[in-house]
């Protein structure tokens, strides 16, 4: 008798990680350097905040 022991997978890192690749780089398409230091600075910014509320909670 074989045993399956492969897991049902219920989050695909990979496949999120590269969603997510997609979604900065589609968001960045077209940016100068500034633009691109702005945009990196306000994503952190809000990154830390969400983080920072949740850690409140």
């Amino acid at each position: 008798m074989k045993i399956n022991k492969t897991k049902n997978k219920e989050f695909d890192t990979v496949s999120t990680f590269r969603e997510i690749k997609e979604k900065i780089s589609s968001e960045m398409a077209g940016m100068n350097f500034e633009q691109i230091k702005a945009y990196l600075a306000e994503s952190s910014k809000k990154f830390t905040e969400q983080m920072q509320q949740q850690r409140t909670q």
